[in-house]
């Protein structure tokens, strides 16, 4: 199975890039952050005539998550858990193939310090909540998407003008770590421990030339699931295309064992209440 992850910063805008992307990476499972489109704006015939089934909650102008699947994904989970009252589309779950996958777009936190970090913090805490419910099922899970973390030093080209941003406040690194603590595998950074790897590059100062980027996608992998890492990588030539999203695809190859036939079925949409970020 290869897997992959893809803030694409806009489905509908950027759609020619995901489906051009898709027909060369040829992935199994693909998690999209951003989708900025509210569910009936989904471009779910398009994907599917690429040849993915999938399943997806929006938000007009803001946020939205999408898991695609070559099979069926069966929907478990369309929201993370802990606060009914938060009604941002940051969180899908879905059974693919003997695996469940989480997507997720955990909030930015900016401006630091202020509310939007401190929700920042809330969400990470409920996502660990959740990841732990996850690890005591015992089953293969992957947790994939843009986390807005840089975890440390090595996963940037230069903090020194980042200081004051939430992606790399200790907080936010020290709730990636403990989140990792539970046993989980950062499937990137496994599979190449001594290079720098970035999935992000700012639009500004023409920082992806100068491959002056950042790593904030992450597939983390379960105890079960992390013995089948094969391999890992970044289509970073996807971010040099006129157009791109700030955003390139992490992946990794999973070895397991041969699933059965699947079903074809049609695609899933979850309705949700819209309520932009701010």
């Amino acid at each position: 199975m290869k897997l992959a992850t893809f803030n694409i910063n806009g489905v509908n805008k950027r759609l020619s890039h995901l489906l051009a992307w898709l027909a060369a990476a040829r992935p199994d499972v693909v998690c999209l952050q951003e989708l900025k489109a509210e569910d009936a704006a989904f471009p779910a015939q398009a994907i599917r005539d690429a040849g993915y089934q999938a399943v997806w909650r929006g938000q007009r102008s803001w946020n939205g998550v999408a898991i695609l699947s070559r099979a069926e994904p069966v929907l478990t989970r369309d929201r993370l858990p802990g606060d009914p009252a938060d009604m941002q589309a940051r969180y899908i779950e879905a059974a693919v193939q003997g695996v469940l996958v989480g997507c997720l777009y955990l909030p930015n936190g900016n401006p630091y310090p202020g509310p939007k970090f401190a929700y920042k913090l809330a969400w990470f805490d409920r996502l660990a909540a959740h990841a732990a419910e996850l690890l005591g099922a015992g089953v293969p899970v992957a947790l994939a998407g843009d986390y807005n973390v840089v975890p440390t030093e090595f996963d940037i080209y230069s903090s020194k003008s980042w200081k004051r941003n939430a992606l790399l406040q200790p907080q936010s690194r020290a709730a990636y770590a403990a989140l990792l603590g539970q046993g989980w595998t950062d499937s990137l950074r496994h599979l190449h421990p001594d290079a720098p790897v970035f999935t992000f590059w700012d639009y500004f100062r023409d920082h992806f030339a100068r491959d002056a980027g950042m790593r904030l996608d992450h597939i983390l992998l379960s105890p079960s699931l992390a013995p089948h890492l094969a391999e890992a990588g970044v289509d970073r030539d996807v971010r040099g295309r006129e157009g791109a999203s700030d955003h390139a695809p992490a992946w990794v190859r999973l070895d397991l064992p041969q699933a059965g036939p699947t079903r074809r079925g049609r695609s899933h949409r979850q309705p949700a209440e819209n309520k932009p970020s701010g």
